[in-house]
């Protein structure tokens, strides 16, 4: 993969991430509440009908209080993971479901961060996309396998789902899961094994760390992040 290819992909990344900043800033909202609109600070009208851009800065362009993601994060972040994703060197189809999955996964985990939830509207789109290309990949006769795709995304939503009856794991997680299965099982049974159990390694490295820097052990910390960079992770390494 050449040097013009990764950086148009990051290029192409920070766009995602300017896309995702509404979104976020829109959802990261405790329930039962489903969106806002409106400076938190000021009652500026921000987003109107349709989600418009936001400052990257992070800031109200009205009383220039911070909203949404942290300064460059959406875009940096969605940058890096298009670059990588770029320099596996992936193409055609499954390359975008792999960029789908990142575009949708960078306004989530954003999201999951922000307020410990992924919801319906962020989540749903974010299966939907991936599958459907996959299933582009395919009919184009690229290698993979679009049944064991389907059975994989099967397979991790119901594991997902006891984790949830018997763990406490979030539902908004179980919903993800379908995604996370799907770009995973379209490889082998062995990647979605390792992109599975990449995001719970990835979450008990950080949940480490919060721990011994001090952080309270009952706090609640966001798994979706985790997901999406196990699954992405180990999806780009076998592509």
């Amino acid at each position: 993969m050449s040097v013009l290819s990764v950086a148009a992909s990051a290029a192409a990344g920070a766009l995602a991430g300017t896309a995702a900043r509404p979104a976020v800033f829109a959802r990261s909202v405790p329930t039962p509440a489903a969106s806002r609109s409106t400076c938190p600070h000021c009652d500026n009208e921000l987003l109107g009908r349709r989600l418009r851009p936001l400052p990257p800065s992070g800031r109200c362009p009205s009383c220039a209080q911070h909203i949404g993601p942290p300064a460059l994060s959406a875009e940096l972040s969605a940058a890096a993971v298009f670059a990588a994703l770029a320099a596996s060197g992936a193409t055609g189809w499954f390359a975008a479901a792999q960029y789908w999955l990142a575009a949708c996964g960078i306004a989530l985990a954003l999201t999951d961060l922000a307020v410990q939830r992924l919801p319906n509207v962020l989540t749903a789109p974010a299966c939907a996309g991936t599958i459907l290309l996959l299933a582009g990949a395919a009919l184009a006769g690229e290698p993979g396998s679009l049944a064991r795709a389907l059975a994989g995304a099967g397979a991790v939503t119901a594991a997902f789902l006891l984790l949830a009856l018997i763990a406490g794991m979030g539902l908004g997680d179980v919903k993800l899961a379908p995604a996370i299965g799907a770009l995973l099982g379209w490889n082998s049974w062995t990647t979605l094994l390792q992109g599975t159990l990449a995001g719970f390694l990835v979450g008990a490295v950080c949940g480490v760390a919060l721990l011994t820097t001090g952080h309270h052990r009952r706090m609640q910390v966001a798994y979706g992040p985790f997901m999406l960079i196990g699954a992405l992770a180990v999806s780009a390494a076998a592509g």
